[in-house]
């Protein structure tokens, strides 16, 4: 719970706090034993911020309203909410605001021990050119291809494995009107959720199944559309039907193969494996971890690494419980203050565009909105409150250079607009990177 409120304070414009359901019903364990169990979450956990479980009487409580059986009780308990994508793109920002080179859209070809240094190899996969890095160190933090990059690219000879498992989720429209979310126990024993999602939806996931092939191919099947909507049709008044999905996805989770028999009693928990012959030339692989642990398997990686660097980088203490995400630098619990200021300072611009500007990019919503007096200031409207301001931005701050760059891997605004308007936007970039690119190559004349 603390890791919760630590994240929080960090990225308050992207990470916020979530209530959750927990309907009871024959079949769970007993009523009490559940509230037991909440108790110890709240207490053990370090919580200080968020609030306590309550227990619900669902017959007056709105969160009874969608569901079949209301007549019992619930138990409501906190957690929070994380943009995921966008705390990737917050991390990379902040990463490079310290000095790291990041090098999107590049891959990488071999990585190999040389003169006690790492010589790797890296190739950019728009136009093919090929350049070599030298480091001191290697950490291989590929997510699902952690092994291969292990047996194809460093040829490393680890007894860690990883077990890939398959996540997938449905968006459906707006099953109920709160804005709480619900947490229920399917017969065969698995969890499911309902969250709210992007005003307009729902969010229903996840599944848990092991996966084989290339991860980058993986989408929700059919038989998991199905399981999810039949999942949540036991506990909604209202059936959720498969032609309700408006959108999937579907991940991939590298977890540490530690032997369990089935895909969802596979460890969370992130495992760190060092690979330094001679105590040189160190090559760290990670498995497995989750959102809510990332900062602490980052600060655990460095530990790991630190003494291979010199002493003074190797005694430096773990800080990143204190530094604040691009954008998130504004009281955690005053996201509303933060909204009504800009929209005081920019009062020809609607408020809910601001809120959004707001929740996706915090206190760096002013890089956009600048000296705008009025919607029109912001350029071309493109769709769904996306203007050509915004789109600049992206383009200049946070690496997009495609339209699914834009409305699905920086925000999820594809979910509300139409063909015609992608296609616009669609050319309006391609005519950005092309000014991009002859600017480029003018400069390399020049020199």
């Amino acid at each position: 719970m603390i890791e919760r409120e630590i994240l929080w304070r960090l990225a308050p414009h992207i990470i916020w706090p979530l209530r959750f359901v927990l309907p009871h019903h024959k079949g769970l364990r007993p009523a009490w034993l559940l509230r037991l169990g909440l108790f110890i979450y709240d207490h053990l956990g370090g919580r200080k911020l968020l609030p306590a479980t309550r227990t619900l009487s669902l017959k007056r409580d709105p969160a009874g309203v969608p569901l079949k059986e209301a007549g019992g009780i619930a138990f409501e308990y906190s957690d929070c909410w994380v943009e995921d994508a966008r705390l990737v793109v917050l991390n990379a920002m902040d990463a490079r605001e310290r000095g790291a080179i990041i090098e999107t859209r590049h891959r990488l070809v071999s990585a190999d021990r040389a003169d006690g240094l790492w010589s790797l190899i890296i190739e950019d996969t728009r136009s093919g050119a090929r350049k070599t890095i030298s480091a001191r160190v290697l950490v291989n933090a590929a997510g699902p291809w952690v092994g291969d990059v292990l047996s194809g690219k460093v040829r490393s000879n680890t007894t860690a494995k990883v077990r890939l498992v398959q996540g997938s989720h449905i968006v459906v429209r707006k099953v109920f009107e709160h804005d709480r979310s619900y947490i229920f126990q399917n017969q065969d024993g698995r969890i499911i959720f309902a969250i709210p999602y992007e005003r307009d939806f729902t969010l229903i996931g996840t599944t848990d199944r092991d996966y084989q092939g290339d991860p980058a191919k993986v989408v929700a099947t059919d038989e998991e559309i199905a399981y999810l909507c039949a999942a949540a049709s036991e506990y909604f008044a209202k059936p959720v039907q498969t032609s309700d999905v408006v959108w999937t996805y579907s991940g991939v989770r590298p977890l540490y193969d530690d032997g369990a028999s089935k895909a969802q009693e596979a460890t969370r928990d992130y495992v760190l494996t060092l690979d330094a012959p001679g105590d040189k030339t160190p090559l760290l692989s990670i498995f497995g971890g989750k959102i809510t642990t990332y900062r602490r398997l980052a600060e655990a990686a460095l530990e790991k690494l630190a003494p291979f660097f010199a002493p003074g980088i190797a005694e430096k203490k773990g800080w990143t419980a204190e530094a604040r995400l691009p954008g998130g630098d504004f009281p955690q619990e005053d996201y509303e203050g933060l909204v009504s200021q800009l929209a005081r300072d920019h009062a020809g611009i609607s408020r809910p565009l601001i809120a959004r500007l707001v929740r996706a990019y915090g206190t760096r919503a002013t890089d956009i909105l600048k000296d705008a007096k009025s919607e029109q200031d912001l350029g071309t409207l493109f769709g769904s409150n996306l203007t050509q301001r915004e789109v600049q931005y992206l383009i200049a701050n946070e690496w997009a250079q495609t339209t699914e760059d834009v409305l699905w891997r920086r925000s999820k605004l594809g979910l509300k607009m139409s063909k015609s308007e992608v296609t616009v936007l669609d050319a309006y970039m391609q005519s950005e990177h092309l000014k991009i690119q002859r600017g480029v190559e003018l400069g390399e004349r020049t020199e």
